[in-house]
């Protein structure tokens, strides 16, 4: 390249921009408004900026080996074993190069899962050559704990050397103990268990990892990156201290024990958190006198991310997860497939959760890149913060004895409980948008198929001596999806659902936002908002005597945009009305009537409620209306509109999943 083309450098014609430079420009948009306006903060209270500089001096992190793909697992956890190895087969040969075998009562079965036997294993992995390239998970939980004996067993009695296989065995009783709230033993009696079974399983020639550090206990309880991030470090440790404890030298438990963290549909924030945990393991490991080595991190897009409703718009949220993770140096990737949260994933389900990772390995090639996010300002940052968020909430485990003991003493549950509160409090206001649950829903959407499987039912797995608050799975959307679930119930019984009639006044300008984010909010929860068709509406153009009326007089009301008219609404209607006027809010309480409607809703500009609300109000509450909301802030006018009809205001921001209750809890009393 000659020095000539050097210098023909893009923007080579126009002056350097600063950071100075860019904040001048926003000073005079925000025009003395604070700049903390643009900041915004995650569940651990960690600003995120809206510009950063770029990190100087940074050195990637280590991860997965340069250019190495990540494992493509599939899920297993059909409760019929021929099913199940139909499964796997036809996953492994399409793509998958790994299978997480889901055992009923693992974290991450969700109802369903293989069962705990040893007939279970041979007749699932009939067929799978376990020597070959393929990875094996287990996923475990109280009641499948032999699950790891018997696919050793199993491996034995196939001739099949240990140390070619590449399986993963799951043994973790401490997240089974975080998600159930009890254990039958005390982490004394745990110990000498769990590291027998891993001594066991290494002497038989398994390479492993044996024991997972299993973040998705938190993730899934809805806690926070940092809370996730400190249970993996306070998991990890605890078992190298068995081990260790057990005779193991520390330089071979190291290499006993991985990571499981969930991806979910924050790009920078799971980007930060996967690269946030290589980096306390290695302050881990130093600490321990090792040597640091990359702790192999498998990862699960996010159980609580799910939504009933609108379920295809999962596979949007799978393929940021699955992107993110799988750019921030995950060594292993399972898709939740989007129709989980509706049962067993048909054939169809399973190849989109498949396919979501083979076309970003082999058509987007995101392997070929290591540590990408390297020198980001913002996610630097993130990872940063995150780092010395979580390390202060391990300490605070450690000091409590560890993390069995801080279970006990209810330490993470506490914390993780008021992270859920204020999520669910910002989803419940919509400022966290769940799109087709809590956002744009679509009440008359196709049913979607899953498969025709019971749930397992499980047994005890003991008494249950020690008890502690539990950490169950949730996914997010459940509020507002048990209101959708009341409104088909009631659609499938009475043939129609419960309806609320949108009396949108003025023109369409005045009211077509307000109407637009009324019929979202209702239908959201399952109410269904009634638009009367033009060609049977009551609100037709008046006759021409009338309309003469009205355009002598200049004022009249429009109550519908199909009906245009270029008539001003009055200024004053408590006066008494001319004879359009009558005849147009009877027309209102005869579509009111007309809808069947229970409930009504007033629909327009601030300044169309200052001539018109109060009126409009009468005449729906004159025609039965038994409860009626205005879509806006009540403003200085509200004690005239309460006293005449209007009960409540909605508005972006309120608790619109605590008004849909309460709009619920009133149908069912009428």
């Amino acid at each position: 390249m000659t020095s000539e083309t050097n210098d023909l450098q893009l923007a080579a014609d126009f002056a350097s921009a600063s950071y100075d430079d860019w904040r001048k420009l926003v000073d005079g948009v925000l025009k003395g408004a604070p700049f903390d306006k643009l900041v915004g903060t995650t569940s651990d209270g960690l600003r995120i900026e809206p510009i950063y500089r770029r990190a100087a001096n940074i050195v990637p992190i280590t991860g997965r080996a340069a250019t190495a793909p990540w494992q493509v697992m599939q899920r297993i956890d059909h409760p019929d074993t021929a099913a199940a190895n139909t499964q796997a087969r036809h996953d492994l040969e399409n793509g998958a190069t790994g299978l997480a075998l889901v055992f009923a009562g693992a974290n991450g079965a969700h109802g369903y899962g293989l069962a705990p036997t040893a007939e279970t294993i041979e007749r699932v992995l009939d067929g799978v050559f376990l020597d070959a390239v393929i990875a094996i998970e287990l996923q475990v939980g109280p009641q499948s704990r032999m699950a790891a004996p018997h696919l050793a067993e199993y491996i034995r009695r196939k001739g099949i050397s240990p140390g070619a296989c590449n399986i993963r065995f799951g043994l973790d009783p401490l997240g089974a103990c975080a998600v159930w709230g009890s254990s039958p033993y005390s982490w004394e009696e745990i110990v000498p268990a769990v590291t027998s079974g891993i001594k066991g399983l290494a002497a038989l020639g398994f390479k492993g990892p044996f024991a997972p550090a299993d973040g998705r206990v938190i993730h899934d309880a809805g806690g926070s990156e940092a809370q996730e991030l400190a249970f993996v470090l306070a998991a990890g440790i605890a078992y190298l201290r068995a081990l260790e404890g057990a005779g193991i030298a520390l330089e071979a438990a190291q290499d006993m024990i991985y990571a499981r963290l969930a991806a979910d549909a924050d790009q920078f924030l799971t980007m930060a958190k996967f690269r946030a945990l290589r980096l306390l393991w290695a302050r881990i490991e130093q600490a321990c006198g090792l040597t640091p080595k990359p702790i192999f991190i498998a990862a699960d897009t996010a159980w609580r991310m799910l939504t009933q409703r609108d379920p295809y718009v999962n596979m949007l949220r799978a393929t940021m997860a699955t992107f993110s993770a799988g750019l921030a140096g995950a060594n292993a990737i399972t898709v939740l497939p989007h129709t989980l949260a509706l049962g067993l994933p048909d054939p169809f389900a399973r190849r989109v959760a498949r396919n979501t990772q083979l076309v970003l390995l082999e058509e987007s090639n995101l392997a070929k890149v290591s540590d990408p996010a390297a020198g980001s300002g913002g996610i630097e940052t993130l990872t940063q913060q995150l780092c010395e968020a979580a390390w202060s909430l391990f300490q605070q485990i450690e000091k409590a004895g560890g993390l069995f003991a801080a279970l006990q003493q209810n330490l993470i549950q506490r914390k993780v409980a008021a992270t859920r509160a204020a999520r669910e409090t910002d989803i419940a206001k919509r400022k966290t948008v769940l799109t087709g649950a809590s956002e744009f829903p679509n009440l008359g959407e196709a049913h979607v198929a899953v498969l025709d499987a019971q749930p397992v039912a499980l047994e005890s797995y003991g008494e249950a001596k020690f008890k502690f608050d539990a950490l169950p799975p949730i996914r997010l959307a459940a509020p507002f999806e048990r209101l959708r679930d009341k409104s088909d119930e009631i659609l499938k019984a009475r043939g129609a659902r419960p309806k609320i009639f949108l009396a949108c006044l003025g023109t369409p300008a005045d009211f077509t936002a307000r109407a637009t984010f009324a019929k979202s909010f209702f239908e959201t929860g399952g109410i269904e908002a009634i638009d009367v068709p033009a060609e049977a509406s009551p609100l037709s153009p008046l006759p021409s005597g009338e309309r003469s009326a009205l355009k002598a007089s200049g004022e009249g009301v429009l109550l519908s945009s199909r009906n245009p008219s270029p008539a001003p609404a009055p200024s004053a209607p408590e006066r008494p009305l001319p004879m359009g006027e009558v005849t147009y809010f009877s027309a209102l309480a005869a579509a009111f009537k007309a809808s069947r409607a229970g409930f009504a809703c007033l629909c327009s500009s601030d300044k169309v409620y200052a001539e018109q609300a109060v009126t409009a109000a009468k005449a729906l509450q004159a025609a039965g209306a038994k409860h009626i909301y205005l879509a806006g802030r009540p403003g200085e006018r509200e004690t005239a509109l309460r006293d005449a009809g209007v009960s409540d205001f909605i508005f972006a921001g309120d608790d619109a999943l605590a008004m849909l209750q309460q709009a619920w809890q009133r149908m069912e009393q009428t």
